[in-house]
């Protein structure tokens, strides 16, 4: 963990040594830099699924996280999680990213690491689900995530489920990468 230098507070995104070189891996996959319809589709899925107000495909590099998938329910409350980039230093998904794990956050007030969190408070995120997007070369890209503006019990099921649409996801970026190498060696 670092600290804020202006302030002295503790930052609790955790140092993440493996940015630039998932950087370097996000462009060479084409990922990161704009927005997809096809993400888009999928974080609506994945919204859908997990019955939230937002979900996101999140790609991080060293400075920023972007929204390439961005779900935002029709009537959900205007916030954090309407706009396509984030400061790596907000939020929950570094931490999948850097834990190489799902995270769970069935309410993020009860987690003194989680709660004073930017996102949390101008957003009023409640509740957090997401799972690492971990490529064939061992890269955890980024997230799928699905977020509540109230308390969740998520259980072992969402779980599974944030976890089994990450697996999905990463299988549709492998098949986008063998069309696109299959296309340069036919072209």
């Amino acid at each position: 963990m670092t600290y804020y230098e202006s302030t002295g507070h503790l930052l609790l995104t955790p140092v993440d040594r493996e940015a630039p070189a998932r950087a370097v891996r996000l462009r060479e996959l084409g990922l990161g830099e704009r927005t997809d319809p096809e993400l888009d589709a999928f974080a609506r899925k994945v919204g859908e699924t997990a019955g939230t107000p937002y979900a996101a495909v999140n790609f991080i590099d060293e400075d920023r996280q972007f929204f390439a998938g961005l779900h935002h329910r029709a009537g959900a409350p205007a916030g954090a999680y309407t706009g396509r980039v984030l400061d790596r230093a907000h939020g929950y998904c570094p931490h999948v990213v850097v834990r190489r794990r799902a995270l769970v956050l069935e309410d993020v007030r009860d987690f003194a690491r989680f709660a004073p969190n930017a996102v949390a408070d101008e957003s009023g995120v409640r509740s957090y689900l997401g799972a690492p997007l971990t490529d064939r070369q061992g890269f955890v890209l980024g997230t799928v995530c699905a977020v509540d503006l109230e308390p969740r019990r998520w259980g072992r099921e969402g779980l599974e489920t944030i976890k089994a649409l990450a697996a999905e996801l990463v299988a549709l970026i492998h098949a986008r990468e063998d069309a696109a190498g299959a296309a340069r060696e036919a072209g």
